[in-house]
């Protein structure tokens, strides 16, 4: 049983189905099912009377948080990750075709932390275009978000991306037909970020919480729990570790507490520092 599960990732194709040269993989799928996971308990809370929004302002903003999510993904992770790079072969940021190889290749490379700067643009757009209250709206939202970023990162799973480093602990997995054990990264993140944060912000919904609160609750427990699985996944390979012995993950998530930090901190009228 130990040797099926270590051997896992082998038995695992990241592509559906091809046609010619164009391949369509899980992690695409996997995403729109993230969103469309979203959209359903979102749709849920309405019925069930939770929040003053209505199904049709639910679509919208979901359909403008999905761009969101692309653009700042994508363009997160040129800036972040390989500036460099698409400096020097600025077509490669946004086509899924190499002409170097004649080949369709996809978009590959996407940041968390682009996404989430992506999605936070399109939400403050529908709330001023729908003339409704951006933090009201990030309150509604955000239980829900875990669960659906938990199946993005089974994606990455799928895809034998963002593997974790190398291991003898027995929870370790054969990746890209390599003879060393690595750590299950993609899984751990689904599991922490994900189905965890889940199961802590969604019971937290009805609480009659001060506003802006369970947005908070969720840049807090998303930079902790990426901070400390970061030290399990392997770091980018052109970037290795970026600070002594931590990654641009664990930077970006320390920014990305420090936000929670001071945004908590305005909420409640306390100031400190440069969250002044």
């Amino acid at each position: 049983m130990g040797n099926l599960y270590q051997h896992l990732p082998e038995h695992v194709s990241p592509v559906i189905f091809s046609v010619g040269n164009l391949s369509v993989h899980w992690y695409s799928i996997m995403w729109i099912i993230a969103f469309g996971i979203v959209y359903i308990l979102l749709r849920w809370r309405i019925n069930k009377g939770e929040g003053n929004f209505d199904i049709v302002f639910i679509q919208d903003i979901l359909i403008n948080a999905f761009v969101g999510a692309i653009i700042g993904g994508r363009l997160g992770y040129v800036i972040f990750y390989d500036l460099g790079y698409y400096l020097a072969h600025p077509l490669q940021i946004i086509s899924p075709y190499d002409f170097a190889i004649d080949k369709w290749i996809g978009i590959y490379g996407m940041s968390y932390h682009g996404g989430i700067i992506g999605i936070s643009i399109a939400l403050a757009w529908s709330a001023y275009k729908n003339k409704k209250d951006i933090i009201t709206i990030f309150d509604f939202i955000v239980p829900a978000v875990p669960l659906g970023f938990m199946f993005g990162r089974v994606g990455n799973f799928f895809n034998g991306e963002l593997v974790g480093r190398v291991t003898t602990s027995p929870f370790g997995m054969y990746f890209n037909n390599e003879s060393v054990l690595r750590h299950p990264s993609q899984l751990y993140e689904a599991f922490f970020e994900g189905l965890v944060l889940f199961v802590i912000l969604w019971p937290l919904r009805n609480y009659k919480l001060q506003k802006g609160m369970l947005g908070v609750l969720y840049l807090i427990g998303y930079s902790m729990m990426r901070f400390g699985v970061e030290f399990f996944r392997e770091p980018d390979e052109q970037l290795g570790f970026v600070v002594s012995i931590f990654t641009m993950g664990q930077i970006l998530s320390v920014v990305m507490f420090i936000v929670g930090i001071c945004i908590f901190l305005l909420l409640t009228n306390n100031k400190i520092g440069f969250c002044k």
